[in-house]
């Protein structure tokens, strides 16, 4: 789960991360008003997942709260590559001397955690990795041995530091990843990290991601949510503990097992380019002791997506028996009633096969149609999505 920004910066107090006075508003008038109570110069972010706010003119200087008003007016309800500004963070201005850039990170490809430091940092730190890489210090953490305040020490220095602030930025990283171990992030950055006029060292603006597999752990990650954002149908998925991603298609897939989902959506894809371009509209994954509930759950969730033509099931029987799933279907069907008009290809094999595949038979439903094969059932949910 990414957070906005004033989010970020909300944990970052709440761990003595050095960070200026910010407030958040939806209207005009309550940026005024946080100006005001700010006092002096201010700054009026708009608030979007999504990096290149200020090259899109989402970030701008305020001189006092007739100001701030005037800016948030323009700011408010602009389209920041796709994303809808629906609130602004007004921030107190700083006199900034230097630039600097601090993350931490899962690196899952290294299995440890990676922390990245420059002294050149900015808007543009994707430019300085790439034309400057020696400025971009890249170093792995052993997660059993954290970063220290020696550690953090050398990190700072690999990064360029001066040696007038690698002290507080050393102060800082070691904060930093007590505040990433302890919110269960896979991401913590700090760009930029600031270096003002009279010497302080200030994290501006941060970017945090939470690992929603830690949620259990922290009952407030749900007041930090995006509900205007979120997908509904994801949304509903997520409350009935279903295993949903929506992709952009038209055949919904569900199958048990992520492996076995993952290739249908490969085969789903290869067999809809005979089909003018059909693809998968989601990605569904029942588990595996899935009951007869789960995959009626499942089932109406596909079949409530407008853009799903078809839907494909394909199950191989382990823990999951086919009999369980096709009550499931059978069951889905007569919840939905006239709501069900989409047909549905099944493809059942493994354990209670034959069981199965006569349930299925006994309820006779004109939506459903039972192929043998993977790759049958793929084709034939492609061509029922092209008609």
């Amino acid at each position: 789960m990414d957070l906005f920004e004033y989010q970020a910066r909300d944990l970052f107090e709440a761990n003595s991360i050095p960070v200026l006075k910010a407030l958040v508003a939806t209207t005009p008038a309550q940026a005024k008003a946080a100006a005001e109570e700010i006092g002096g110069k201010v700054v009026v972010k708009a608030q979007v997942k999504v990096g290149g706010r200020g090259k899109a003119g989402g970030v701008k200087l305020a001189e006092n709260g007739d100001d701030a008003y005037a800016k948030a007016e323009a700011i408010l309800g602009m389209d920041i590559k796709g994303h809808i500004v629906k609130k602004v963070m007004i921030a107190a201005a700083a006199p900034i001397e230097s630039e600097y850039y601090l993350a931490i990170l899962l690196d899952r490809s290294n299995r440890s955690f990676l922390v990245m430091a420059s002294a050149s940092g900015g808007m543009d730190i994707e430019e300085v990795a790439h034309k400057a890489p020696e400025k971009l210090a890249k170093v792995h953490v052993n997660p059993d041995e954290g970063i220290d305040e020696a550690k953090a020490l050398e990190i700072v220095r690999r990064g360029g530091f001066g040696s007038d602030v690698e002290k507080q930025v050393a102060d800082v990283l070691v904060t930093l990843w007590r505040t990433f171990q302890s919110s269960d992030a896979t991401l913590v950055e700090v760009n930029p990290l600031v270096k003002t006029v009279d010497g302080r060292v200030i994290a501006l603006d941060g970017k945090v991601t939470l690992d929603e597999n830690a949620a259990f752990r922290h009952p407030d990650y749900e007041g930090l949510i995006d509900h205007d954002a979120a997908d509904p149908l994801e949304a509903l998925a997520k409350a009935r503990d279903l295993n949903y991603v929506k992709l952009k298609g038209q055949v919904g897939v569900i199958g048990n097992g992520a492996g076995l989902v993952m290739s249908t959506l490969d085969v789903v894809a290869y067999a809809g380019e005979r089909f003018g371009g059909v693809k998968p509209a989601n990605f569904l994954d029942i588990g595996g002791g899935a009951s007869a509930a789960v995959m009626a759950d499942g089932l109406s969730i596909i079949l409530g997506d407008k853009e799903v033509k078809s839907v494909l099931v394909n199950v191989f029987g382990g823990i999951t028996s086919c009999d369980a799933v096709a009550k499931g279907i059978v069951q889905a069907l007569e919840i939905l009633g006239d709501k069900a008009s989409k047909p549905i290809v099944v493809r059942l094999d493994g354990n209670n096969v034959l069981e199965g595949r006569a349930i299925l038979n006994q309820a006779n439903h004109p939506l459903i149609e039972q192929v043998d094969s993977m790759d049958g059932a793929a084709s034939r949910a492609a061509e029922l999505a092209a008609r």
